[in-house]
């Protein structure tokens, strides 16, 4: 990890601050000074001190749920001055890392914790993450199609943020969708994904000539926003700490498997047990390349509550 990155992490230090105090020479990792912010540091075997005090890693770990409303940065500072998350959660939680970003005119669940390993298992997983976006103008058969089956863009630039560096990108069959509105002018959907790259629903309809007016993220694996107010946070329940916990172990166990005959015997056909739970919802639709090829990782969804993924149906969303 970058010594910056580590130091925001594990303290109440903007990544921006932390670059101006390894810079000006208060940072010591492993007894001697380090001036250059992308220095590689081991976490639990690296010793880092910032103004004489150490900065550690924590054993235990806390997760909370934001329910981040329009109009805030998912970052600890913006040049420009534009409102942060971080001024509506209070100092007590400025040293939590988000699981991933919604942009700026992006609302609903978002999930920060104070351990980075944590945050980086939940980033890099391919659980289930549920949106439900309002589009200009219709859904098109050739959208169906592409959530059905993924889709290459060489030109990823519309949808993108005018600053991005990202200018392609490969978008993954969606887990399932389901269209609750069709009508010329707007058209409401929830879509399941299993990952969470830059702008990819806005960069994904942009595509097809459809911006996205409203984007809302519902849930994160069993972890759903339900009735918690705008601009508002809580603690994990003890279920969904249990599930995570869980998932967590299973990843740490699968990151042990580091010879090829493990890592080979893991993707033979034989040892992809199903993780998507039959669909209880007969207007949704998910495809069969989606379940196969996603996967490979174990869901922390709760057997109990319905899910957004299953069989294909061939019955007509709307």
């Amino acid at each position: 990890m970058r010594l910056n990155k580590y130091i925001a992490h594990h303290s109440s230090y903007s990544r921006r601050e932390a670059d101006k105090v390894i810079q000006e020479g208060y940072v010591r990792v492993d007894g001697e000074i380090e001036t250059n912010p992308a220095t590689d540091v081991h976490e639990g075997v690296s010793v880092v001190y910032v103004s004489g005090k150490q900065v550690t890693p924590r054993d235990k770990y806390t997760v909370i749920i934001y329910n981040k409303p329009k109009g805030e940065l998912v970052t600890k500072s913006d040049p420009k001055g534009r409102r942060t998350i971080y001024e509506t959660l209070g100092k007590e939680y400025k040293h939590y890392v988000p699981v991933g970003r919604l942009d700026y005119a992006s609302e609903g669940l978002l999930l920060l914790t104070d351990a980075s390993k944590v945050a980086s298992a939940l980033m890099e997983s391919d659980l289930e993450r549920i949106y439900k976006i309002k589009i200009k103008g219709e859904v098109t058969q050739e959208m169906e199609q592409a959530m059905l089956q993924g889709m290459v863009l060489d030109d990823a630039t519309a949808g993108g943020h005018s600053h991005s560096k990202v200018t392609s990108m490969v978008f993954k069959p969606f887990i399932g969708y389901k269209i609750q509105k069709n009508e010329p002018n707007y058209s409401v959907l929830k879509v399941a994904l299993s990952e969470g790259k830059n702008r990819e629903l806005r960069r994904f309809f942009a595509h097809f000539g459809a911006d996205i007016a409203d984007l809302k993220r519902v849930s994160f694996a069993e972890i759903e926003l339900n009735n918690l107010p705008t601009g508002k946070v809580r603690f994990l329940s003890r279920s969904e700490y249990s599930a995570l916990f869980k998932f967590l172990k299973e990843e740490n166990k699968e990151g042990k498997k580091s010879s090829p005959r493990e890592s080979k015997k893991a993707n033979t056909p034989e040892s992809k047990k199903p993780t998507f739970k039959k669909n209880d919802d007969k207007n949704f639709k998910d495809g069969k390349k989606s379940v196969t090829k996603i996967g490979k990782k174990p869901l922390f969804k709760d057997d109990k509550k319905k899910s957004f993924t299953g069989k294909k149906t061939t019955k007509k969303s709307g």
